[in-house]
């Protein structure tokens, strides 16, 4: 070889060899395990379904899912934590429907709920459903409901696991769409919200059915409607909200994948065929359902546009409502 042409095959390595390294990382993916950040606390449906979903993925992609609960401000700790991590795909997000209502509750947020997430895939629902106490409420079906509060406009109370989350807001829904007076009572966490239900202290709830549903096989709360457009599947005896009287009703709590913008697209849509095929697996559906979960799934485009639709719905209430976080 001249030196010339030794020059010129230099030359040419220094050009092809960063593009190699640049993709071998993708090609490899995963090499490492990956860390799954669930911006709430433990032994919540949330954190159920990541744990679930990332057992099964992890046999397939030959990686476990490590689970990391960062939780805080209503999901923002872990989502903007997620969002200024490097986009190689060894960190991904699960969240709620708090991605679609934190940029109107919050006058400020450190993430762009858009620009910094790429969407990767919709997981499952978990119905709300509305809950009175079965010993002290007269109350026995969304009917009572509505008359009760149109007797007593202002006294009617319902309790939440928190300002700005579904649980609130599906109470409001409720509100608007019927024109009702309700007053909330809002707690940290379902836990003590459901604890005062079922002492009387408080009249409604529009609880999670993970939390609710061992309370409504006990006798001890009374399950009136669920929030979502068709009847779930651990409740089937009770009707939707909307064909129980309120016309018009739907709060699908949705739970979804998101990794920091930028991750390459091959990445992503590995991550979105495992989950997707995790949640067919007869075992896998066996433990959502557990607690309540229904898989739905989605590409990372119906994800986008899913997230867009759910922001502009919720933002709507939110003003309309005049709900504030800070």
């Amino acid at each position: 070889m001249t030196l010339t042409r030794r020059t010129l095959a230099i030359l040419v390595s220094a050009l092809v060899l960063p593009g190699a390294a640049m993709a071998q990382p993708e090609a490899n993916w995963p090499g490492r395990p990956i860390k799954w950040v669930v911006p709430f606390p433990p032994g919540g449906a949330m954190d159920a379904i990541a744990r679930t979903l990332g057992e099964q993925a992890a046999r397939e992609l030959g990686q476990p899912f490590v689970i990391e609960n960062r939780p805080g401000a209503g999901g923002n700790i872990g989502a903007d934590y997620v969002a200024k991590q490097p986009a190689d795909g060894y960190t991904i997000l699960i969240t709620s429907i708090g991605m679609a209502t934190n940029q109107a509750l919050y006058s400020k947020l450190s993430y762009d709920p858009v620009k910094d997430f790429a969407p990767v895939s919709l997981l499952t629902v978990v119905p709300n459903v509305l809950v009175v106490n079965a010993a002290k409420s007269a109350d026995k079906s969304v009917k009572d409901v509505l008359a009760h509060a149109r007797r007593e406009p202002g006294k009617l109370t319902y309790a939440s696991a928190g300002n700005g989350t579904s649980i609130h807001l599906a109470g409001e829904m409720f509100a608007s769409l019927a024109g009702l007076h309700l007053l909330h009572v809002p707690y940290k966490g379902s836990g003590p919200a459901v604890t005062d239900m079922l002492g009387g202290q408080v009249d409604l709830m529009f609880d999670s059915i993970t939390s609710a549903r061992p309370h409504i096989q006990s006798g001890k709360l009374r399950a009136l409607g669920v929030t979502t457009a068709r009847r779930s599947s651990a409740l089937p005896d009770v009707p939707t909200i909307a064909e129980a009287g309120v016309s018009g009703y739907e709060v699908s709590p949705w739970f979804a994948v998101f990794a920091p913008a930028g991750t390459p697209a091959a990445v992503v849509a590995r991550l979105n065929q495992v989950l997707n095929g995790a949640m067919k697996q007869p075992d896998t559906l066996k433990k959502l359902a557990s607690v309540g979960a229904e898989p739905i799934g989605s590409t990372p485009q119906e994800l986008a546009a899913h997230l867009g639709k759910e922001q502009d719905r919720w933002g709507r209430l939110i003003k309309e409502r005049n709900i504030h976080l800070d």
